[in-house]
Parts: structure tokens; C-alpha cells; sequence
């Protein structure tokens, strides 16, 4: 978990509470994180606006070479268009897990690595400080779905779905280009990263591919005590909030939970890379023999 209390991909949507608190890790002391991409929007440009001509008597449509050519414009980009929203596919993929297990690296990774993709983190949903509850040992209880606007997250995710290339993805092109990621130009990928993604069931029916890393305790708590939080870790809280609760939703997922692929998160960041991506890719695989069958 990293931030708590931002509002990234919420503002991008226009649905970010005012006054919220941001709480995401920093690295090690004094080093500052970037923030996870996603969730932005990248502004729209002016449209083009036709104009009738200064004085005198319109010109009737028939004769009017412009109105004509317009027309005839008009009437392709909306088949165009047509064809793109029955073509175009959507592949939601899960990142989610542990605490300091990766996730928001690796998720950064894949952007670069994938046509048409964008990224929405669960830290961008957290609370304001002043919202979440405190425990009798005065623990700020962040590591619990109360914590979070999951509402607001849900929506979030259907709204990038129905509409993403008005979503602000920056369409470049993907660092390892092949011919796996060949006639994948209508097909959109969105990452949601974040530690408490299968917990809560309106998200569960979204995912196209689920990824849980993990990680032991004593590394995950090595790893959590060179990160800066804000507001800080209180001593204790690790131990007494953050892994139990870590536990728990574990727990609660492997009972509950199926087709969800478990991801070592000890391993190095190009073995985690090189594993999710190559997934994903069959999955592409499977989208575009889909389009193909549509476009047939």
C-alpha cells in the first residue's frame, strides 16, 4: 500500500473529494516516489466548427459544394466510428497484493510495454484522514475496504470501460513491438493496482485476468520500514494492523476467490514482468482472433 488520501484518477474523472489527504510511501527517507500514472486526462481539443457564410441568401444544400462534401464526411466517420465501438475490446487486468510487493513498479512496466494502456490505483481512493476509524490502540485502520471509496473506485473503472479512448490513454507505441501486439489497435488495457482488490464483489465482476503478489513477513516488513508514509507509521503498526489485516483478505480471497494467479513477489522485477506480460499477451491473442471474427 502507498498513498493514502489521493485523488489522481478520481480528478481525472471529476469525481475527487475536496480536501483529501495523500499517503503514499516515498521510498526510502528523503527519497520521493513518483506518483503511480493513471487516471489522466489529456485534454480535449476544440472541435471544428462549420460556418455559414457572411450575408446574402443560404445556398441550397443540393448545390453547395461544402454542405455536400460535409455531408459525405460526416456519413464515413460515423461508419468508421461504428465500426470501431463493435471492434473495440477492453481488457481489465488486477494487480493486486501485498504491501510493498511491487505492484505499482510492475504496473508501470507493463504501460510501457502494452498498446493502449492505463493505469487506475486503489491508493487514489483512500479516505481523508479525518474519515477513517481509530482502533483502541490508536491505529488509524487504513488496511480495510472502510478505508477506501470503493464505490467511487467501481465507477471510476465502468466509466474508463465504456468510453477508453476519450479516458486520455496515450496511445504510443509499446516498447517491445512484435508481432504478438500486431492489429491490437482496438484493443484497450486498463491496470488497476492495489492491496485490496478482491475483497469487494462489484469489483469481481470486472477483471479479465487477476495477479495477487505476495510476499513472507519478515520481507515484507523490511521492506515497509525503508519506506516514509504520511501520515508515518505509528511503532507497532505493522505488526499490530497492517499484516494481520494482510492476512485476513488472503485468507478471505483463497477461499473464496478462484482463477486468481499468485505471483511470487520475491522473485526479480524482469521475472514478474516476464511472466504477467506473456499472460496478457494470450490474452490479447484471444481478443484480436475475436475481432478478427467480427470484422470477417
Amino acid at each position: 500500500m502507498g498513498a493514502r488520501g489521493g485523488g489522481g484518477a478520481l480528478e481525472a474523472v471529476g469525481l475527487a473529494p475536496k480536501g483529501r489527504r495523500r499517503r503514499r510511501g516515498l521510498g526510502s527517507a528523503g527519497e520521493h516516489r513518483r506518483a503511480p500514472a493513471g487516471g489522466r486526462r489529456v485534454p480535449s481539443r476544440a472541435r471544428d466548427r462549420s460556418f455559414a457564410p457572411r450575408g446574402g441568401r443560404p445556398t441550397p444544400p443540393h448545390l453547395d459544394v461544402r454542405a455536400s462534401d460535409s455531408s459525405v464526411t460526416g456519413r464515413t466517420s460515423e461508419k468508421e466510428e461504428l465500426r470501431r465501438k463493435q471492434t473495440m475490446k477492453v481488457l481489465v487486468i488486477g494487480l493486486g497484493g501485498v504491501t510493498n510487493g511491487g505492484k505499482t513498479t510492475l504496473a508501470e512496466k507493463l504501460k510501457k510495454m502494452l498498446p493502449n494502456c492505463d493505469i487506475i490505483s486503489q491508493d487514489d481512493f483512500f479516505k481523508p484522514e479525518s474519515e477513517v476509524e481509530t482502533d483502541e490502540r490508536g491505529f488509524k485502520l487504513y488496511d480495510v475496504l472502510d478505508a477506501l471509496y470503493m464505490d467511487e473506485m467501481v465507477k471510476t473503472i465502468c466509466n474508463w470501460m465504456k468510453s477508453p479512448a476519450s479516458s486520455g490513454v496515450v496511445t504510443e507505441e509499446p516498447q517491445n513491438t512484435c508481432d504478438n501486439l500486431k492489429n491490437t489497435e482496438d484493443v484497450y488495457i486498463l491496470i488497476v493496482e492495489g492491496f485490496l482488490l478482491y475483497n469487494y464483489e462489484p469489483l469481481n465482476e470486472l477483471w479479465n485476468r487477476r495477479y495477487f503478489l505476495t510476499l513472507p513477513y519478515k520481507e515484507c516488513k523490511r521492506r515497509r520500514s525503508t519506506r516514509v508514509y504520511q501520515p508515518a507509521d505509528t511503532p507497532g503498526y505493522f505488526d499490530g494492523h497492517v499484516w494481520p489485516m494482510y492476512l485476513k483478505y488472503k485468507n478471505e480471497l483463497e477461499e473464496n476467490a478462484s482463477n486468481v494467479v499468485y505471483l511470487d513477489g520475491t522473485k526479480s522485477q524482469e521475472e514478474l514482468l516476464s511472466c504477467v506480460y506473456s499472460d496478457i499477451i494470450q490474452e490479447l491473442k484471444k481478443l484480436r482472433e475475436g475481432n478478427q471474427q467480427v470484422t470477417a
